[in-house]
């Protein structure tokens, strides 16, 4: 765990506003309880000292036992959010999406991300019903990652509730959506070089678009490639080969990433360097969102 912990620090100190603990780039699945313990608490012993905050990975297919989890929440103090998937496989209508989440923004100790992702749950959610979902107390956001820049993207990035954040999850797409006025992000391809991203969205905010431009088109090459195989199976082979992590080990059903995807990866970092020096996107009024999401 002494390279988790190690991890978690360097991404907190290129710029990242938190840590996703348990998220899906971290196997959970694969995770026996055990595990699961040491990685929070792990993750939440660095967010206690940097001051920093961690969003926990949680909840399944079934509403009752995502509200027993997310209740269970309420013992961990660190934990300032939950980062809950539509649910999948059994594919609800969206009057269920909206009944599920409903439920647990009520029951819920700490506020709910909504985890959007249609190409895994089988289950399309609107703009509309995202944008109702976005008024309730206790939901805070979504990690809007559907693949594609869609008119219910631009529609839902129109019209925003209050108080409601939208925050990349697809890695190549995060220029576009903060572009169109989405918060942040929640990244996995950030544990492989956070500055560029939180100067991304810096660029953004204060006008400098052309460099914004170059900025995201280096970072969205970079992160196709680290998507290339299965995730996070080419992000651990580049943790490995750059020295930040012991083993670039996953467990099975995933196989280890191909040379060939890591060093494309590799490449794309090294050219994100040309880019970023051309021109300085940073600011020290900016206040960027990226958050990482940390595997063991």
């Amino acid at each position: 765990m002494d390279a988790l912990e190690s991890l978690a620090h360097r991404v907190l100190d290129e710029g990242a506003t938190g840590l996703v603990a348990l998220g899906t780039t971290g196997e959970p699945a694969t995770l026996d309880a055990d595990e699961k313990r040491t990685v929070l608490a792990v993750c939440a012993e660095v967010c206690r000292t940097r001051s920093a905050p961690l969003i926990l990975g949680a909840g399944d297919n079934d509403t009752r036992a995502t509200t027993t989890a997310l209740v269970a929440l309420e013992s961990h103090p660190e934990i300032t959010a939950a980062l809950v998937p539509v649910p999948y496989y059994t594919r609800p209508s969206e009057a269920g999406v909206r009944a599920h989440f409903t439920q647990l923004a009520a029951t819920s100790p700490v506020p709910v991300i909504i985890y959007h992702i249609p190409y895994r749950t089988a289950r399309s959610v609107s703009a509309g019903t995202l944008r109702e979902l976005g008024r309730l107390p206790g939901i805070a956001a979504v990690k809007y990652a559907t693949g594609s820049i869609d008119a219910d993207t631009v529609d839902l990035l129109g019209d925003l509730p209050e108080d409601f954040a939208v925050l990349a999850g697809d890695d190549e797409f995060l220029s576009p959506l903060i572009a169109l006025g989405a918060t942040g992000g929640i990244l996995a391809s950030a544990q492989l070089t956070t500055a560029p991203f939180v100067a991304l969205i810096s660029a953004w905010r204060n006008g400098n678009h052309a460099h914004a431009r170059a900025l995201g088109a280096a970072l969205a090459k970079m992160s196709a490639a680290a998507f290339s195989e299965p995730n996070p199976t080419v992000i651990k082979a580049v943790l490995h080969a750059q020295g930040r992590i012991p083993t670039p080990d996953v467990r099975l059903p995933l196989l280890p990433a191909g040379p060939g995807a890591v060093d494309r990866t590799m490449q794309r970092l090294a050219a994100l360097a040309e880019v970023r020096t051309s021109r300085s996107a940073n600011s020290p009024d900016a206040d960027p969102l990226v958050t990482a999401s940390s595997a063991p």
